[in-house]
């Protein structure tokens, strides 16, 4: 459809302009595979494109390609991995205190005072491999063990990972607050050319499953069948039970890893001040979490990772119809799994 008026015609040529940069950084090989895949509008970039079964920018799959071909995993790496918006932050925070513990027993000069969790636990896609954006990675630098996230699902992960003793945790949230989560943060990174992402428009085209890293219940699915699989490869964790119970979610954490915390440890505190350290609370009033920015390419200031951390916060979003909708598409994908949920995570607020 043709641009009605001036700001259509305007936002539609910005598009194209944006689609046009991104793409002339992108390789030749890349070039050619993109123009063989199906494409949809995105949310923040033109267009997402199906590789792989999932949906993605032009620029993060360039990223993912070369993440396949490159990244050579080690037996004692972790990796974290989850949708967006799903707690990941959170867990990061949690897996480096946890498994660094010995070299930062003081809590008054831990690095996660004055790192964001995306600065300690790199993202495959979005720094290590984000060659677009000109982003260099020295992996030998990293303390051991080392620790990395992604949002890429698990059948997209490097062979590597899947064939040696590394270890991952995935965490998953209930899909309506994701979805909001997601939602809201678009919008806050949105670049200032494009309008706002309207709620119902974002709606339709993730219950449609075209949104970055989805559709999101097959990447949940992709996660939780391996979990069950190999659970000494794979711990499967989920947003609320981790809010419910931090510290027994803390303690098996740390179980999964191999480094169980010591009845002297547990004496003295050491989970607690854990889990206060990584508090929602506490990150989000630390200067650099307030302050600070991560990423070259697209710069995100990392208050934007900090929303509420609330659950059932959706209610104020969604209407009875949307509710219904989405419902009756998690009943459908995911009811033959073997995957639980209580009730409030997917159909109420309580």
């Amino acid at each position: 459809m043709p641009p009605t008026n001036l700001a259509d015609f305007t936002n539609k040529k910005m598009d194209h302009e944006q689609e046009a940069s991104e793409e002339n950084k992108l390789s030749q090989d890349c070039k050619e595979l993109i123009l063989s895949l199906p494409r949809e509008k995105g949310w923040i970039t033109p267009y997402l494109y199906l590789f792989q079964g999932f949906w993605y920018s032009s620029t993060e799959i360039q990223a993912i390609n070369t993440f396949q071909n490159q990244f050579q995993a080690k037996d004692n790496d972790v990796v974290i991995a989850s949708v967006p918006k799903s707690g990941t932050t959170w867990l990061k925070a949690l897996t480096f205190a946890i498994l660094h513990r010995q070299y930062f027993p003081s809590l008054e000069n831990h690095p996660l005072l004055i790192f964001n969790p995306h600065e300690l636990v790199p993202p495959f896609e979005f720094v290590i491999y984000d060659e677009i954006n000109g982003q260099t990675h020295d992996l030998s630098k990293m303390p051991k063990p080392r620790i990395f996230g992604t949002h890429v699902p698990f059948t997209s992960l490097a062979k590597s990972i899947k064939e040696t003793d590394c270890k991952i945790i995935y965490i998953c949230r209930n899909l309506f607050d994701t979805f909001v989560s997601t939602w809201v943060f678009v919008n806050k990174i949105m670049p200032k050319f494009l309008p706002t992402l309207p709620l119902e428009e974002a709606f339709e085209r993730y219950c449609e499953g075209i949104i970055g890293f989805g559709p999101s219940w097959n990447h949940i699915l992709d996660y939780w069948k391996e979990s069950i699989a190999r659970p000494k490869k794979v711990l499967f964790l989920k947003y609320e039970d981790l809010k419910e119970n931090v510290h027994f979610n803390v303690k098996k954490i740390a179980e999964f890893l191999g480094c169980p915390f010591t009845k002297e440890e547990e004496n003295s505190e050491v989970i607690e001040n854990i889990i206060k350290l990584c508090s929602f609370e506490k990150m989000k009033e630390l200067k650099v979490n307030k302050s600070g920015t991560m990423g070259k390419g697209r710069i995100v200031e990392n208050k934007y990772f900090f929303r509420k951390a609330e659950i059932g916060d959706w209610v104020n979003y969604f209407s009875p119809s949307m509710v219904e909708k989405l419902s009756k598409i998690i009943e459908e994908k995911l009811s033959r799994s073997g995957l639980s949920f209580r009730v409030y995570d997917f159909n109420s607020s309580s």
